[in-house]
């Protein structure tokens, strides 16, 4: 992302070569398509930014490099598991505008991702919205305001009011982009995944993770407000959530190396700081893919 929901593509490349060398981001309605399982073959399309790219995880492939795709984002897992021929055009940085615009990123042009998206097309996923609420800039701002004030809530005094705002603003350009997928592609199925939770509750483990204890029920309550808005866009176009939030306390970024499912600001395994990790990416799969199994069966 742009951002950290977003780190910049430049900035999560810099910040994960110092770390190295140093070491050596609710159920919805069935979508309006048809219900029926992936015939194998059948074409998938993913759109999203980095929570959906996977900075960082190996492999990273694709182009243009600047999006920084890995071959084991939950896309290319879920392709896998249903026999589908993925075209994955996420990129990192992406925003809802870069649905219908290039993208620039740092090493090339993403197109437009809703051209990915055509007649022919089986399945849909999209992971968006994070990069306009300005996700990103608010970790960021409230990781540099930590040091100040490590037992207060010097973010929420400074983003609280404005935050509930920049979500009901995106909400509209979600439904723009579940629109723009119907007009390409009126037969597919349509999933919007959510979020993976990225913090505890209180105490934290700051300096670790360098969010401030009163400010961790503020970045949580910003991602779950912006989830819940995700899930009510997908259901009222047609579209299924994937609630990848739930059932993630413990895998946050406090969790122990073996059970976060995204990483922090020290990394315990190789993924963007502040984005899933490899195991985040598989716990999201099993999330898309359980939820295709139930919307077979409606």
């Amino acid at each position: 992302m742009k951002k950290v929901l977003g780190l910049g593509a430049a900035s999560l490349t810099l910040a994960a070569s110092a770390v190295v060398g140093n070491a050596a981001a609710a159920g919805g309605a069935a979508s309006a398509g048809g219900t029926a399982a992936l015939r194998e073959g059948e074409r998938y399309v993913a759109l999203g930014d980095s929570f959906t790219a996977g900075p960082l995880i190996p492999k990273q492939h694709g182009t243009p490099a600047g999006c920084m795709r890995s071959d084991h984002n939950y896309p290319s897992l879920v392709a896998e598991r249903v026999r589908a021929k993925l075209t994955d055009v996420s990129c990192s940085g992406a925003k809802t505008s870069d649905m219908t615009a290039a993208q620039r990123t740092p090493l090339g042009v993403n197109p437009p991702q809703l051209n990915a998206v055509t007649a022919d097309t089986s399945l849909v996923t999209v992971g968006i919205g994070g990069n306009d609420i300005g996700f990103g800039e608010i970790s960021i701002g409230c990781g540099l305001a930590s040091a100040t004030n490590p037992l207060g809530a010097p973010c929420t005094a400074r983003y609280g009011a404005t935050i509930d705002q920049r979500i009901r603003e995106t909400a509209p350009k979600i439904a723009a982009v579940l629109n723009g997928i119907r007009t390409r592609a009126p037969q597919a199925r349509v999933l919007v995944v959510g979020y993976l939770r990225l913090v505890p509750e209180r105490p934290g483990c700051w300096p670790v993770v360098p969010i401030a204890q009163g400010d961790l029920a503020f970045l949580d309550g910003a991602e779950r407000r912006l989830n819940a808005m995700l899930a009510e866009q997908a259901k009222a176009g047609g579209a299924t959530f994937v609630d990848a939030y739930k059932d993630g306390l413990g895998h946050d970024m406090c969790a122990a190396a073996d059970r976060k499912w995204v990483e922090g600001i020290v990394l315990t395994s190789l993924a963007a700081p502040i984005h899933p990790n490899a195991a985040g990416m598989r716990e999201v799969a099993d999330r898309v893919v359980r939820a295709l199994n139930a919307s077979r069966d409606v």
